[in-house]
């Protein structure tokens, strides 16, 4: 049995102005229904094991559905919000006015996040909890159809390789972090 865990494309969201915290929260909507850059290749593992699954799972967000439509045009999918990437914590009063790129802005949010704050957000025992529940719906469905893909997210998935890892799933140790990377993880009974 497989679960191979595909990160989506780069969003086609590309505005990376100075913008303060409460804008930011602005930004990571329209980077959320925003779709993804098709490339001109892709890696052949990631190719190989979508085209093959017998099932692609995605989260119901738009970079996640449409990332798996271009690996696999003709491929069916099932959207699932249990898949969702892990939410970032945003402010919702100005923070000093500081105005800060939406990169280094995601990047202190989720250093925060990592440390216990959340501000209206899942936080991160909670996305632990969903990461197990999810790892076990692709267990579910592995054992039903033998090789799985999720076309998810990059902190998401990372946290659904390390659930597989304890129930005894093996692959690589961390998931890759680039846009259209394949890691796998298999059993053997």
């Amino acid at each position: 049995m497989e679960i191979s865990l595909i990160r989506h494309g780069k969003s086609q969201l590309t505005d990376n102005d100075r913008i303060t915290c409460l804008e930011f929260r602005e930004w990571v909507e329209k980077y959320n229904s925003n779709g993804v850059f098709k490339e001109s290749t892709f890696p052949s593992e990631t190719l190989e094991r979508i085209t093959t699954a017998k099932i692609v799972i995605t989260s119901d967000l738009k970079r996640s559905v449409e990332s798996a439509k271009i690996l696999n045009p003709k491929g069916k999918t099932i959207p699932d919000p249990l898949f969702r990437e892990i939410e970032i914590p945003t402010r919702s009063t100005k923070l000093f006015n500081v105005k800060l790129r939406p990169s280094i802005w995601g990047v202190l949010l989720r250093l925060l996040w990592f440390t216990g704050y959340s501000n209206e957000c899942e936080s991160l025992s909670d996305a632990k909890l969903r990461a197990n529940k999810a790892s076990q719906q692709l267990i579910n469905f592995a054992d039903k159809y033998k090789s799985v893909v999720l076309v998810g997210h990059g902190f998401f998935n990372m946290l659904i390789a390390k659930e597989l890892q304890k129930k005894g799933w093996k692959g690589k140790r961390k998931t890759g972090t680039k846009h259209w990377n394949c890691t796998t993880y298999s059993l053997s009974h």
